[in-house]
């Protein structure tokens, strides 16, 4: 295979849990191809630079192997070749405490701390 829709090569190098999932993220502007916003449509070559934006990080990557078939997580990595990673791992700010911010795990609050959030 030579060329290849960005969307299905993003769903068989395990972006992306579904084409539906990384044909959104391709319209909402979350991936660049060679500096560009592409549309679905598309054709991805060996190559081809990619940056991709999710929730949890940026990563960057050089496409090496074209393919739609989508296999595990080991045949996944030899489609591309990642130049950088970037996490996103984010601490609450000052500001979000006073919007009713609570730690993951914390679990849900009490009346008391209710009447505190709604009274701020």
């Amino acid at each position: 295979m030579d060329k290849l829709r960005v969307d299905k090569w993003l769903w068989a190098a395990r972006f992306f849990k579904t084409r539906g999932v990384a044909l959104e993220a391709i319209k909402g502007g979350k991936i660049e191809l060679n500096g560009s916003k592409p549309k679905p449509s598309k054709t991805l070559c060996a190559g081809d630079k990619l940056k991709i934006t999710q929730v949890h990080r940026q990563v960057e990557v050089t496409v090496l192997i074209v393919s739609d078939k989508r296999g595990g997580a080991e045949q996944a990595l030899s489609l591309y070749q990642l130049n950088s990673e970037v996490l996103n791992q984010r601490k609450p700010t000052a500001d979000m405490a006073l919007i009713g911010y609570r730690e993951r795990g914390a679990g849900r609050p009490t009346k008391r701390d209710r009447r505190k959030i709604d009274g701020i």
